[in-house]
């Protein structure tokens, strides 16, 4: 269902504490932790702490919590001093998604071009 915990997630079983991450950030609604593959000085990945396969999906469903983890992005990038900073969200393995759990995507501390990709 959604909104719950899936057995086969690895982000739902980082927050449940079943898998060890390097978390930067914890609040009622969201865990923030370094991305184990890291794409620029400062990558962190922000989470809800429910299960919504896509930001689309979140929003759309518990738009406060959509709200909680844009807010972390900017809490994640104040704590790492970045004055510029990119947040990504991927939705669709097209788009480069590969965990069906809506994270966004913090990275920072280096010049990012643009267009990405």
């Amino acid at each position: 269902m959604a909104g719950e915990p899936q057995d086969d997630c690895l982000f739902c079983k980082i927050v449940a504490g079943q898998i060890p991450a390097t978390i930067v950030r914890e609040t009622d609604t969201t865990v923030a932790f370094r991305d184990i593959n890291p794409q620029a000085p400062t990558h962190v990945l922000v989470i809800p702490k429910v299960h919504y396969p896509d930001p689309a999906a979140l929003a759309a469903a518990v738009p406060q919590i959509a709200a909680d983890v844009l807010r972390e992005t900017q809490a994640v990038a104040d704590e790492d001093k970045l004055e510029s900073y990119r947040v990504v969200f991927n939705k669709g393995p097209g788009a480069g998604q590969t965990v069906w759990h809506t994270h966004a995507h913090v990275l920072g501390g280096r010049g990012l071009e643009w267009p990405p990709g």
